[in-house]
């Protein structure tokens, strides 16, 4: 009997949790909240992500900010408990599997799998947009930032990035986390230079628009409408996702039980801090209308620091384009890992075809779903690129829909998995059953306001498809298409979907010492 067969017989006796081959211990927790850092990409997500999110709530900005750090954290909590009781890479996948059952665990798999496939075609597009940039700024040849508009060079170039951002994350997180640390603390710098010369240049009275900081930026129920609201939540949640890639580390760290949930929750508490401390140098300094400058001005929501760079920072504006290229180049290779851990569990228990579950000799990595996950985002760029620009970025917008769907999903997983457990200890309840409940119940109301809202044909990029919202129409359609290939994968390979690879189960006294009795 081979080593495979012998453990997926072992784990239908039990729960069916096992090892996958990972190499274990390679990341302890400093190395693991730099992962998470450089996979939520603060530089590149707030270039991109600040200016739409100030044309919903103005001056509001650092209210959202902290209402989108309060499910996260939530989460977050859940998270961990998952993680404590089952360490295993699989994550979403894995844990709603153990709590609702294979279809449910399928569906919330398949969020997180889309999600990170689509962003990473767009990492990979921002990265390119920076990279001729710079080129043009180091040689002061301009010409040279308009080749990311000429279509087969941008085109090239992004699988390009894709491919080398793909071989690293082959080679394992060792590799990995090495790459980050430099690239992380390079662009962590430069926010912290900008936010720092911004409040420089508005005392002393230089400043394109100065705004005196005011407590009223943070009080959320300032903000025009729920509407208005809900979809500054909706952005603000975009711009910390990311800090899950430490559980989906968790067979490859130190400590497993216990490394990955605290470098999520610090993940997520850095993050706010430097959110919060750019979000007050923008508006002090250019403020929130449409003026050249303004943070509300429309042509400057697609990267404001490209627009804020040079009258901020001056000579060293280079600097900040360096920093987003770094930030989006360590995010695309960082975001490798969640997907090719996801398809590598969901391989390994069955759920997809066994290839996926292979491991590199070599490298102790996922292999086989690695290359499987840059193959399917430089197919969707090139098909999104070739087809239209407003579906490429209205698929980005959709990305909310995505991740309210599989954090809620997970969320509640937490909430199930240990109900029995909900009155044993005030600090059971409060960490296991009632903060990710909270958590839960926040994205998916927050899920389906902003579909209502998507269905408006001026939501995104004002784009429809008979007359319904594109971004509804993408986002709704991926969530779909998961549900078309899991009913095809429930024909080919029925076993996973009859509990014969993992099994339903709670954190009963008798679940985890078949837990403890089965894993390899």
């Amino acid at each position: 009997m081979s080593t495979r067969t012998r453990k997926s017989a072992a784990g239908a006796r039990g729960t069916g949790l096992s090892s996958k081959g990972l190499k274990g211990g390679q990341v302890g927790l400093l190395g693991a909240v730099v992962i998470g850092i450089s996979c939520i990409a603060p530089a590149y997500t707030l270039t991109s992500g600040l200016g739409p999110t100030v044309a919903e709530v103005g001056v509001q900005l650092p209210a959202i900010f902290l209402v989108g750090f309060i499910p996260m954290i939530l989460v977050a909590i859940g998270y961990r408990q998952l993680n404590t009781a089952m360490p295993d890479s699989g994550t979403s996948f894995t844990w709603a599997t153990r709590a609702f059952g294979p279809w449910v665990g399928w569906m919330g798999g398949w969020g997180l799998i889309a999600a990170t496939i689509i962003v990473l075609s767009n990492l990979a597009a921002v990265a390119v947009d920076f990279f001729y940039l710079m080129l043009a700024q180091v040689t002061g040849n301009d010409a040279l930032a308009d080749l990311t508009r000429n279509l087969p060079v941008n085109i090239a170039t992004t699988l390009a990035f894709i491919a080398v951002a793909c071989w690293i994350s082959y080679r394992g997180v060792e590799t990995t986390k090495a790459v980050q640390y430099v690239l992380v603390g390079f662009q962590l710098v430069v926010l912290t230079w900008f936010s720092v010369a911004a409040f420089i240049h508005v005392a002393q009275g230089t400043a394109f628009d100065a705004l005196q900081i005011s407590a009223d930026w943070f009080n959320p129920f300032a903000v025009e409408s729920f509407s208005a609201f809900a979809a500054g939540v909706s952005l603000s949640i975009f711009v910390y996702w990311g800090w899950d890639v430490t559980l989906t580390m968790n067979e490859e760290t130190r400590d497993p039980d216990r490394t990955p949930g605290r470098a999520a929750t610090a993940t997520v508490f850095v993050i706010v801090l430097i959110y919060m401390m750019i979000a007050l140098a923008v508006i002090s300094y250019a403020g929130v209308g449409d003026g050249e400058l303004g943070a509300g001005n429309p042509d400057n929501q697609e990267s404001i620091f490209a627009v804020l760079a040079s009258p901020v920072m001056g000579p060293f504006a280079i600097l900040m384009s360096l920093s987003i290229l770094s930030s989006s180049a360590a995010s695309l290779q960082s975001t490798f890992v969640s997907p090719a851990r996801t398809l590598l569990a969901m391989g390994h228990y069955r759920a997809l075809p066994g290839r996926f579950g292979r491991i590199s000799p070599a490298y102790r990595s996922p292999g086989y779903a690695t290359v499987a996950a840059a193959v399917a985002a430089a197919g969707f760029y090139v098909i999104t690129r070739l087809l239209s620009e407003n579906a490429l970025w209205d698929t980005i917008t959709a990305l909310g829909l995505m991740i309210c769907f599989y954090y809620g999903i997970t969320a509640l997983a937490c909430v199930w998995y240990f109900r029995r457990e909900a009155f044993t200890s005030v600090r059971g309840f409060l960490l296991k059953i009632l903060a990710p409940a909270l958590g839960g119940v926040i994205l998916f109301v927050m899920f389906a306001k902003t579909a209502v809202d998507s269905m408006d044909p001026d939501y995104g990029s004002g784009s429809s498809l008979g007359g319904v919202g594109l971004v509804f129409v993408l986002g709704m359609g991926v969530i779909g298409l998961g549900a078309v290939l899991m009913l095809m994968m429930y024909r080919r390979s029925p076993g996973f979907f009859q509990g014969e690879t993992l099994r339903v189960g709670h954190s009963g006294t008798q679940a985890q010492e078949e837990a403890g009795a089965t894993r390899v």
